[in-house]
């Protein structure tokens, strides 16, 4: 039994949920916008806050955008516009939904239209990222508290504590990285896109730093991305042949 990724009807549970979240968003936004005017914040001051945060959202959309192509691929677009439009990120929905096919033996070149496989995709896809809404609210004053009292222990202690936490995140993330690196030149494609990534992050934080670029903060992620996939589109076909 096959169905469709990219059917009406997900798509209309998709624009359910789309719709739910910007009526909050604007809610709340207008909310704060009158709270503001209530104790004497000037219009103008306002007005230029939010044109100004809109703008700098500007950078993320596109990187969710690119995650959604990336993932609409095999998954359609409905699933991936819900998660990474509300709650989520490529870097963990992709590897969970390239893991969870792995398991099923099924390749993610093609569209899923097995549903066991598309709802078993979706359930990691889901499921992975529901203990992070429920820890944050109910622990995360008790992290941050533990992890100040480090800090303020011992400031050297404390920044190597971080910086091994981000790495051990980050290490997480490499092994689908170097999976194939025994069958051949192939497999060290997305390590070269990996490097050609960096590269291009490490060029945006000298001109961040060095030429005082620092508008280009908010940018650098999606800016890197975009080339690095260039580059994937490039070197592919060349290496494969």
């Amino acid at each position: 039994m096959n169905f469709n990724p990219n059917s009406s009807f997900l798509f209309i549970l998709a624009a359910l949920v789309i719709v739910f979240v910007v009526a909050q968003s604007v809610f709340f936004l207008v909310r704060a916008y009158r709270h503001g005017i209530a104790i004497g914040m000037e219009r103008a001051k306002l007005q230029k806050t939010v044109l100004s945060t809109a703008v700098f959202t500007i950078a993320p959309a596109v990187s969710i955008l690119l995650g959604i192509l990336t993932l609409s691929k095999f998954l359609g677009i409905p699933l991936p516009w819900i998660r990474l439009s509300v709650v989520g990120a490529i870097t963990y929905e992709l590897p969970a939904a390239t893991s969870t096919a792995q398991a099923l033996g099924l390749s993610l070149s093609d569209t899923i239209t097995d549903p066991k496989a598309y709802t078993a995709i979706a359930w990691v896809m889901t499921l992975g990222i529901i203990p992070g809404m429920i820890i944050i609210p109910l622990c995360l004053k008790k992290i941050q508290g533990g992890i100040m009292k480090i800090k303020n222990k011992d400031s050297k202690w404390g920044d190597l504590f971080m910086t091994s936490l981000f790495l051990g995140m980050i290490s997480a993330f490499l092994g689908m990285v170097f999976t194939d690196v025994r069958s051949g030149l192939q497999g060290w494609i997305p390590i070269f896109v990996l490097l050609f990534s960096a590269l291009m992050m490490g060029i945006c934080g000298i001109l961040i730093k060095v030429c005082k670029m620092k508008w280009l903060e908010t940018y650098a992620l999606a800016i890197s991305m975009i080339l690095a996939m260039i580059f994937a589109t490039i070197i592919t076909p060349v290496i494969i042949g």
